[in-house]
Protein backbone atom coordinates (compact mmCIF):
# COMPACT_ATOMS: atom_id res chain seq x y z
CA UNK A 1 0.00 0.00 0.00
CA UNK A 2 1.46 3.57 -1.07
CA UNK A 3 1.54 6.17 1.72
CA UNK A 4 -1.24 8.62 1.81
CA UNK A 5 -1.30 12.27 2.60
CA UNK A 6 -4.60 14.54 2.75
CA UNK A 7 -4.30 18.06 2.95
CA UNK A 8 -7.39 20.29 3.97
CA UNK A 9 -10.04 20.21 7.03
CA UNK A 10 -9.50 18.50 9.69
CA UNK A 11 -11.76 17.82 12.62
CA UNK A 12 -11.44 15.25 15.57
CA UNK A 13 -11.73 15.00 19.66
CA UNK A 14 -9.27 14.95 22.28
CA UNK A 15 -12.18 14.73 25.20
CA UNK A 16 -15.74 15.48 25.42
CA UNK A 17 -15.15 19.35 24.89
CA UNK A 18 -12.38 18.76 23.26
CA UNK A 19 -13.25 19.32 19.34
CA UNK A 20 -10.13 20.24 17.76
CA UNK A 21 -10.65 22.09 13.89
CA UNK A 22 -7.53 22.34 11.71
CA UNK A 23 -8.61 24.60 8.90
CA UNK A 24 -5.37 23.26 7.08
CA UNK A 25 -3.69 20.38 7.95
CA UNK A 26 -1.79 17.61 6.60
CA UNK A 27 -1.98 14.51 7.85
CA UNK A 28 0.52 11.65 6.62
CA UNK A 29 -0.44 7.52 6.88
CA UNK A 30 2.12 5.38 6.29
CA UNK A 31 1.42 1.73 4.18
CA UNK A 32 0.45 0.21 7.59
CA UNK A 33 -2.03 2.29 7.83
CA UNK A 34 -0.54 4.55 10.58
CA UNK A 35 -0.40 8.38 10.60
CA UNK A 36 2.84 9.31 11.06
CA UNK A 37 2.56 12.84 10.68
CA UNK A 38 -0.08 15.56 11.50
CA UNK A 39 1.16 18.99 10.57
CA UNK A 40 -1.81 21.56 11.68
CA UNK A 41 -0.86 24.15 10.13
CA UNK A 42 0.09 23.93 6.80
CA UNK A 43 -0.39 26.58 4.52
CA UNK A 44 -1.45 25.39 0.79
CA UNK A 45 1.75 27.27 -0.83
CA UNK A 46 4.60 25.45 1.68
CA UNK A 47 2.72 21.68 0.78
CA UNK A 48 5.74 21.43 -1.43
CA UNK A 49 8.07 22.16 1.26
CA UNK A 50 6.67 20.31 4.03
CA UNK A 51 6.55 16.96 2.19
CA UNK A 52 9.65 17.02 0.94
CA UNK A 53 10.99 17.62 4.56
CA UNK A 54 9.05 14.22 6.00
CA UNK A 55 10.52 10.88 6.26
CA UNK A 56 8.96 9.24 3.38
CA UNK A 57 11.79 7.34 1.26
CA UNK A 58 11.54 8.74 -2.14
CA UNK A 59 11.35 5.91 -3.87
CA UNK A 60 7.65 5.15 -1.79
CA UNK A 61 4.57 5.15 -3.68
CA UNK A 62 2.49 8.32 -2.33
CA UNK A 63 -0.89 9.20 -3.51
CA UNK A 64 -2.00 12.66 -2.55
CA UNK A 65 -5.50 14.46 -1.79
CA UNK A 66 -6.69 17.72 -1.53
CA UNK A 67 -10.09 18.30 0.03
CA UNK A 68 -12.03 21.09 -1.38
CA UNK A 69 -13.56 23.90 0.90
CA UNK A 70 -16.66 22.08 1.57
CA UNK A 71 -15.04 18.78 2.34
CA UNK A 72 -13.52 17.70 5.63
CA UNK A 73 -11.40 14.72 7.38
CA UNK A 74 -13.56 13.19 10.50
CA UNK A 75 -12.38 10.16 12.47
CA UNK A 76 -14.57 6.93 11.25
CA UNK A 77 -17.52 6.46 13.78
CA UNK A 78 -17.72 3.81 16.73
CA UNK A 79 -20.86 2.00 16.92
CA UNK A 80 -20.73 0.54 20.55
CA UNK A 81 -24.07 -1.72 20.90
CA UNK A 82 -24.96 -3.45 17.52
CA UNK A 83 -27.12 -6.51 17.16
CA UNK A 84 -26.39 -7.87 13.47
CA UNK A 85 -29.36 -10.60 13.38
CA UNK A 86 -31.18 -7.87 13.95
CA UNK A 87 -30.81 -5.91 10.16
CA UNK A 88 -33.42 -7.32 9.32
CA UNK A 89 -35.92 -6.57 11.68
CA UNK A 90 -35.28 -2.98 12.38
CA UNK A 91 -38.29 -0.60 12.56
CA UNK A 92 -40.53 -3.51 13.63
CA UNK A 93 -42.03 -3.59 17.33
CA UNK A 94 -42.03 -0.15 18.32
CA UNK A 95 -44.01 0.32 21.16
CA UNK A 96 -43.76 -3.30 22.72
CA UNK A 97 -42.16 -3.19 26.08
CA UNK A 98 -38.70 -4.82 25.95
CA UNK A 99 -39.43 -8.41 27.08
CA UNK A 100 -42.73 -8.37 24.73
CA UNK A 101 -40.12 -7.59 21.79
CA UNK A 102 -37.87 -9.81 22.35
CA UNK A 103 -40.62 -12.82 22.53
CA UNK A 104 -42.94 -11.64 19.55
CA UNK A 105 -39.75 -10.24 16.87
CA UNK A 106 -36.60 -10.47 17.98
CA UNK A 107 -36.73 -14.41 19.22
CA UNK A 108 -38.20 -15.64 16.15
CA UNK A 109 -35.67 -13.70 13.49
CA UNK A 110 -32.84 -14.37 15.28
CA UNK A 111 -33.77 -18.29 15.19
CA UNK A 112 -33.43 -17.67 11.64
CA UNK A 113 -29.40 -17.81 12.02
CA UNK A 114 -29.56 -21.24 12.53
CA UNK A 115 -29.31 -20.81 8.58
CA UNK A 116 -25.71 -20.08 7.26
CA UNK A 117 -27.06 -19.21 3.84
CA UNK A 118 -29.57 -16.48 5.68
CA UNK A 119 -26.94 -15.48 8.11
CA UNK A 120 -24.56 -14.71 5.05
CA UNK A 121 -27.15 -12.88 3.33
CA UNK A 122 -27.85 -10.54 5.96
CA UNK A 123 -24.46 -10.37 7.83
CA UNK A 124 -23.19 -9.40 4.27
CA UNK A 125 -26.07 -6.93 3.98
CA UNK A 126 -25.62 -5.55 7.39
CA UNK A 127 -21.68 -4.73 7.17
CA UNK A 128 -22.04 -3.05 3.63
CA UNK A 129 -24.66 -1.07 5.06
CA UNK A 130 -22.57 0.01 8.11
CA UNK A 131 -19.40 1.07 6.53
CA UNK A 132 -21.80 2.95 4.16
CA UNK A 133 -22.86 4.83 6.87
CA UNK A 134 -19.19 5.36 8.01
CA UNK A 135 -18.86 2.98 10.95
CA UNK A 136 -15.68 2.05 10.74
CA UNK A 137 -15.99 -0.53 14.09
CA UNK A 138 -18.58 -2.09 15.47
CA UNK A 139 -19.17 -4.25 18.96
CA UNK A 140 -21.41 -6.59 17.57
CA UNK A 141 -24.17 -9.23 19.68
CA UNK A 142 -24.74 -12.43 17.13
CA UNK A 143 -27.05 -14.67 17.42
CA UNK A 144 -26.78 -17.58 19.43
CA UNK A 145 -25.58 -19.69 16.69
CA UNK A 146 -21.61 -20.46 16.93
CA UNK A 147 -21.26 -20.93 13.10
CA UNK A 148 -23.61 -17.78 12.51
CA UNK A 149 -21.07 -15.86 14.49
CA UNK A 150 -18.13 -17.55 12.74
CA UNK A 151 -19.45 -15.58 9.31
CA UNK A 152 -20.28 -12.71 10.79
CA UNK A 153 -16.85 -12.83 12.00
CA UNK A 154 -15.50 -13.29 8.48
CA UNK A 155 -17.33 -10.97 6.60
CA UNK A 156 -16.48 -8.06 8.59
CA UNK A 157 -12.70 -9.19 7.79
CA UNK A 158 -13.81 -9.21 4.08
CA UNK A 159 -15.07 -6.07 3.88
CA UNK A 160 -12.57 -4.18 6.31
CA UNK A 161 -14.69 -3.62 8.82
CA UNK A 162 -13.23 -3.31 12.27
CA UNK A 163 -15.42 -5.39 14.32
CA UNK A 164 -16.05 -7.25 17.77
CA UNK A 165 -17.80 -10.18 17.45
CA UNK A 166 -19.79 -12.18 19.91
CA UNK A 167 -21.95 -14.90 20.37
CA UNK A 168 -24.73 -14.46 22.22
CA UNK A 169 -24.39 -16.70 25.04
CA UNK A 170 -28.44 -17.81 26.18
CA UNK A 171 -30.29 -20.81 27.74
CA UNK A 172 -32.75 -19.60 29.70
CA UNK A 173 -36.02 -17.63 29.24
CA UNK A 174 -36.36 -18.07 25.78
CA UNK A 175 -38.84 -19.93 24.07
CA UNK A 176 -37.06 -23.96 23.65
CA UNK A 177 -36.02 -23.26 19.95
CA UNK A 178 -34.24 -20.15 20.87
CA UNK A 179 -31.61 -20.97 23.43
CA UNK A 180 -28.44 -22.91 24.66
CA UNK A 181 -29.19 -26.86 24.80
CA UNK A 182 -26.68 -26.53 28.07
CA UNK A 183 -24.41 -24.60 30.04
CA UNK A 184 -21.08 -26.87 29.16
CA UNK A 185 -22.84 -26.17 25.15
CA UNK A 186 -23.30 -22.63 25.35
CA UNK A 187 -19.39 -22.09 26.81
CA UNK A 188 -17.88 -24.84 24.36
CA UNK A 189 -19.35 -22.75 20.88
CA UNK A 190 -18.34 -19.40 22.93
CA UNK A 191 -14.83 -20.68 22.73
CA UNK A 192 -15.07 -22.09 19.28
CA UNK A 193 -16.27 -19.05 18.38
CA UNK A 194 -13.11 -17.39 20.00
CA UNK A 195 -10.67 -19.89 18.34
CA UNK A 196 -11.81 -18.89 15.16
CA UNK A 197 -11.14 -14.99 15.28
CA UNK A 198 -8.03 -15.56 16.00
CA UNK A 199 -7.32 -17.99 13.62
CA UNK A 200 -8.47 -15.91 10.75
CA UNK A 201 -6.56 -12.97 12.05
CA UNK A 202 -4.33 -13.78 14.54
CA UNK A 203 -2.64 -10.22 15.15
CA UNK A 204 -6.00 -8.93 15.83
CA UNK A 205 -5.43 -6.10 13.13
CA UNK A 206 -9.24 -5.54 12.85
CA UNK A 207 -11.37 -8.36 14.73
CA UNK A 208 -11.57 -9.39 18.38
CA UNK A 209 -14.24 -11.58 20.11
CA UNK A 210 -16.16 -10.09 22.91
CA UNK A 211 -17.45 -12.63 25.50
CA UNK A 212 -21.51 -12.02 25.50
CA UNK A 213 -23.49 -12.82 27.65
CA UNK A 214 -27.02 -11.35 26.25
CA UNK A 215 -28.39 -10.06 29.74
CA UNK A 216 -28.50 -11.34 33.45
CA UNK A 217 -32.50 -13.34 32.33
CA UNK A 218 -30.98 -15.24 30.01
CA UNK A 219 -28.32 -16.85 31.91
CA UNK A 220 -28.63 -19.32 34.49
CA UNK A 221 -25.92 -18.45 37.36
CA UNK A 222 -23.79 -21.61 36.09
CA UNK A 223 -23.78 -19.79 32.17
CA UNK A 224 -22.73 -16.23 34.22
CA UNK A 225 -20.53 -18.12 36.36
CA UNK A 226 -18.83 -19.79 33.35
CA UNK A 227 -18.78 -16.75 31.09
CA UNK A 228 -16.40 -15.00 34.35
CA UNK A 229 -14.13 -18.13 34.22
CA UNK A 230 -13.59 -17.55 30.10
CA UNK A 231 -13.28 -13.55 30.81
CA UNK A 232 -10.59 -14.29 33.57
CA UNK A 233 -8.73 -16.78 31.51
CA UNK A 234 -8.74 -14.30 28.40
CA UNK A 235 -7.59 -11.01 29.84
CA UNK A 236 -7.32 -9.47 26.17
CA UNK A 237 -10.88 -10.04 25.83
CA UNK A 238 -13.42 -7.56 26.06
CA UNK A 239 -17.21 -8.38 27.68
CA UNK A 240 -20.85 -7.00 26.43
CA UNK A 241 -24.27 -7.31 28.24
CA UNK A 242 -27.49 -4.89 28.90
CA UNK A 243 -27.02 -2.92 31.95
CA UNK A 244 -30.04 -1.32 33.70
CA UNK A 245 -31.99 -1.20 29.80
CA UNK A 246 -35.82 -0.92 31.49
CA UNK A 247 -38.04 -1.21 34.42
CA UNK A 248 -39.36 -4.26 32.90
CA UNK A 249 -36.30 -6.18 32.60
CA UNK A 250 -34.89 -5.19 35.66
CA UNK A 251 -38.03 -6.54 37.81
CA UNK A 252 -37.49 -9.84 36.00
CA UNK A 253 -33.21 -10.12 36.84
CA UNK A 254 -34.17 -9.14 40.54
CA UNK A 255 -36.68 -11.51 41.04
CA UNK A 256 -34.39 -13.95 39.63
CA UNK A 257 -31.06 -13.03 41.36
CA UNK A 258 -32.56 -11.39 44.85
CA UNK A 259 -29.26 -12.00 46.33
CA UNK A 260 -28.10 -8.73 44.83
CA UNK A 261 -31.08 -6.74 46.34
CA UNK A 262 -31.77 -5.11 42.26
CA UNK A 263 -27.85 -4.35 41.96
CA UNK A 264 -26.96 -5.47 38.15
CA UNK A 265 -23.93 -4.00 39.14
CA UNK A 266 -23.02 -6.43 41.93
CA UNK A 267 -24.51 -9.02 39.74
CA UNK A 268 -22.03 -8.84 36.94
CA UNK A 269 -19.17 -8.06 38.70
CA UNK A 270 -20.19 -11.09 41.17
CA UNK A 271 -19.73 -13.28 38.12
CA UNK A 272 -16.95 -11.59 37.02
CA UNK A 273 -18.09 -9.41 34.36
CA UNK A 274 -17.62 -6.49 35.19
CA UNK A 275 -14.45 -4.64 35.16
CA UNK A 276 -12.65 -2.23 32.61
CA UNK A 277 -13.29 -4.21 29.30
CA UNK A 278 -17.10 -4.19 29.89
CA UNK A 279 -19.23 -2.56 27.72
CA UNK A 280 -22.52 -1.90 29.19
CA UNK A 281 -25.38 -1.60 26.96
CA UNK A 282 -28.05 1.13 27.66
CA UNK A 283 -27.30 2.20 31.77
CA UNK A 284 -31.00 4.15 31.86
CA UNK A 285 -31.17 3.63 35.18
CA UNK A 286 -29.17 3.81 37.34
CA UNK A 287 -28.31 4.34 41.46
CA UNK A 288 -25.79 6.64 42.64
CA UNK A 289 -24.18 3.34 44.02
CA UNK A 290 -24.11 1.90 40.77
CA UNK A 291 -23.14 4.82 38.93
CA UNK A 292 -19.80 5.02 41.36
CA UNK A 293 -19.24 1.24 40.80
CA UNK A 294 -18.89 1.49 37.14
CA UNK A 295 -16.67 4.61 37.21
CA UNK A 296 -14.77 2.84 39.86
CA UNK A 297 -14.13 -0.02 38.09
CA UNK A 298 -13.44 1.79 34.41
CA UNK A 299 -16.43 -0.07 32.67
CA UNK A 300 -17.66 1.68 29.29
CA UNK A 301 -21.55 2.90 28.22
CA UNK A 302 -22.74 2.25 25.32
CA UNK A 303 -25.71 4.90 24.96
CA UNK A 304 -28.34 4.16 22.94
CA UNK A 305 -31.06 6.96 22.44
CA UNK A 306 -32.78 5.77 19.65
CA UNK A 307 -33.99 2.19 20.64
CA UNK A 308 -34.57 3.68 23.94
CA UNK A 309 -37.30 5.90 23.36
CA UNK A 310 -38.78 4.02 20.67
CA UNK A 311 -39.30 0.68 22.24
CA UNK A 312 -41.71 0.78 24.44
CA UNK A 313 -41.50 0.78 28.66
CA UNK A 314 -41.27 4.19 29.28
CA UNK A 315 -39.05 7.18 28.95
CA UNK A 316 -35.52 5.38 28.71
CA UNK A 317 -32.32 7.46 28.00
CA UNK A 318 -29.25 7.30 29.81
CA UNK A 319 -28.24 10.49 32.33
CA UNK A 320 -25.17 10.83 30.59
CA UNK A 321 -24.86 14.67 31.51
CA UNK A 322 -24.89 12.49 34.77
CA UNK A 323 -22.19 10.82 33.87
CA UNK A 324 -19.65 13.09 32.44
CA UNK A 325 -20.11 15.47 35.96
CA UNK A 326 -19.10 12.16 37.93
CA UNK A 327 -16.32 11.49 35.78
CA UNK A 328 -17.67 8.29 33.66
CA UNK A 329 -16.23 9.26 30.12
CA UNK A 330 -15.86 6.22 28.87
CA UNK A 331 -19.12 6.44 26.73
CA UNK A 332 -19.90 6.21 23.34
CA UNK A 333 -23.13 5.83 21.29
CA UNK A 334 -24.92 2.56 20.06
CA UNK A 335 -27.90 2.19 17.39
CA UNK A 336 -29.32 -1.02 18.44
CA UNK A 337 -30.83 -1.22 15.35
CA UNK A 338 -33.22 -3.49 15.65
CA UNK A 339 -34.83 -1.98 18.88
CA UNK A 340 -35.10 1.42 17.01
CA UNK A 341 -35.87 2.99 13.66
CA UNK A 342 -31.96 3.46 12.51
CA UNK A 343 -29.17 2.54 11.85
CA UNK A 344 -27.01 5.82 11.80
CA UNK A 345 -24.72 7.13 13.94
CA UNK A 346 -25.53 10.70 12.76
CA UNK A 347 -29.11 9.95 14.13
CA UNK A 348 -27.74 8.26 17.59
CA UNK A 349 -26.18 11.58 17.77
CA UNK A 350 -29.54 13.77 17.08
CA UNK A 351 -31.85 11.37 19.35
CA UNK A 352 -28.86 11.62 21.97
CA UNK A 353 -29.37 15.62 22.02
CA UNK A 354 -32.96 15.17 22.03
CA UNK A 355 -32.92 12.92 24.70
CA UNK A 356 -30.38 15.40 27.46
CA UNK A 357 -32.45 17.99 26.30
CA UNK A 358 -35.43 16.53 27.84
CA UNK A 359 -32.96 14.99 30.58
CA UNK A 360 -32.08 18.89 31.55
CA UNK A 361 -36.16 19.54 31.72
CA UNK A 362 -36.60 16.20 33.85
CA UNK A 363 -34.06 17.73 36.23
CA UNK A 364 -35.21 20.93 36.57
CA UNK A 365 -31.75 22.56 34.66
CA UNK A 366 -29.43 20.74 36.62
CA UNK A 367 -27.99 18.11 33.95
CA UNK A 368 -27.50 20.58 31.21
CA UNK A 369 -28.54 18.92 27.41
CA UNK A 370 -25.90 17.93 25.29
CA UNK A 371 -23.86 20.29 22.68
CA UNK A 372 -22.55 18.96 19.34
CA UNK A 373 -18.74 18.27 20.17
CA UNK A 374 -19.60 15.80 23.02
CA UNK A 375 -21.96 14.61 20.51
CA UNK A 376 -19.14 13.91 18.02
CA UNK A 377 -16.90 12.92 21.22
CA UNK A 378 -19.16 10.02 22.00
CA UNK A 379 -19.56 9.10 18.35
CA UNK A 380 -15.92 8.57 17.66
CA UNK A 381 -13.09 9.03 20.43
CA UNK A 382 -15.92 8.37 23.39
CA UNK A 383 -16.76 4.70 21.23
CA UNK A 384 -12.84 4.07 20.84
CA UNK A 385 -12.69 4.04 24.70
CA UNK A 386 -15.63 1.91 25.58
CA UNK A 387 -14.36 -0.81 23.06
CA UNK A 388 -10.63 -0.34 24.35
CA UNK A 389 -8.99 0.79 21.30
CA UNK A 390 -8.16 4.32 21.75
CA UNK A 391 -4.60 3.66 21.67
CA UNK A 392 -5.60 3.04 18.23
CA UNK A 393 -8.44 4.42 16.68
CA UNK A 394 -10.85 7.28 18.10
CA UNK A 395 -8.73 10.80 16.93
CA UNK A 396 -6.02 11.39 14.68
CA UNK A 397 -3.31 11.53 17.12
CA UNK A 398 0.07 10.54 15.55
CA UNK A 399 0.77 6.42 15.82
CA UNK A 400 -2.75 5.56 15.62
CA UNK A 401 -4.57 4.21 12.75
CA UNK A 402 -6.53 5.04 9.98
CA UNK A 403 -10.28 4.89 10.30
CA UNK A 404 -11.16 8.52 8.81
CA UNK A 405 -14.16 9.74 6.53
CA UNK A 406 -14.06 11.98 3.98
CA UNK A 407 -17.37 14.42 4.54
CA UNK A 408 -18.47 16.28 1.41
CA UNK A 409 -20.77 19.14 2.76
CA UNK A 410 -22.16 19.87 -0.96
CA UNK A 411 -22.37 16.29 -1.98
CA UNK A 412 -25.14 16.11 -4.98
CA UNK A 413 -28.68 14.81 -4.30
CA UNK A 414 -28.13 15.48 -0.26
CA UNK A 415 -30.67 16.82 2.05
CA UNK A 416 -27.93 18.41 4.57
CA UNK A 417 -28.64 22.47 4.74
CA UNK A 418 -27.31 24.29 2.04
CA UNK A 419 -24.35 25.96 2.60
CA UNK A 420 -23.92 29.71 2.34
CA UNK A 421 -20.81 31.73 1.10
CA UNK A 422 -20.00 33.04 4.22
CA UNK A 423 -20.56 29.89 6.60
CA UNK A 424 -17.45 28.84 8.72
CA UNK A 425 -16.02 25.37 8.97
CA UNK A 426 -17.93 24.92 12.44
CA UNK A 427 -21.43 26.02 10.81
CA UNK A 428 -20.60 23.20 7.81
CA UNK A 429 -19.79 20.77 10.50
CA UNK A 430 -22.36 21.46 12.72
CA UNK A 431 -24.87 21.28 9.51
CA UNK A 432 -23.27 18.05 8.92
CA UNK A 433 -23.67 16.55 12.11
CA UNK A 434 -27.39 17.80 12.19
CA UNK A 435 -28.77 17.27 9.28
CA UNK A 436 -25.98 15.11 6.76
CA UNK A 437 -26.45 11.49 5.71
CA UNK A 438 -24.75 8.73 4.27
CA UNK A 439 -24.63 10.47 0.51
CA UNK A 440 -22.20 12.99 2.59
CA UNK A 441 -19.95 10.33 3.36
CA UNK A 442 -17.40 10.42 -0.07
CA UNK A 443 -14.82 8.19 1.28
CA UNK A 444 -14.41 5.52 3.90
CA UNK A 445 -11.47 4.08 5.51
CA UNK A 446 -9.81 0.88 8.11
CA UNK A 447 -6.67 1.62 9.04
CA UNK A 448 -5.89 3.52 5.94
CA UNK A 449 -7.53 1.19 3.32
CA UNK A 450 -10.83 2.67 1.28
CA UNK A 451 -13.74 0.28 2.54
CA UNK A 452 -17.09 2.03 1.29
CA UNK A 453 -19.04 0.10 -0.33
CA UNK A 454 -20.64 2.06 -3.44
Amino acid sequence: MPYHLFHGILIHSRGPSELVILESALIVINPDGKITNLIEHAPSNDIPDIISSLNIPLSAPRIEYYLTRTQFLIPGFIDTHNHAPQWAQRGLGQSLHILDWLERVTFPNEARFADPAHARRVYSSCVEGFLRQGVTTASYYGSLHAEATNILADICLAKGQRALVGKCNMNRNAPDYYRDSSVEASLKEAESCIAHVRKIDPEGKLLKYVITPRFAISCEPALLEGLGALAAANPDLPIQTHFNEAEQEMVFTKELFPQFKGSEADLYEHYGLLNDRSILAHCCHMSEYETQRIKDLECGVAHCPISNMTVGGGFMAAPIREFLQRGVTKIGLGTDSGGGFSSSILDAMRQALVASNAKEVMSKGKDKGLDIPELFYLATLGGARVCGLDDRIGNFEVGKEFDALIIDASAPGGIMTVLQDDDSTRTMFDKFIMTGDDRNIKEVYVRGQSVKVQ
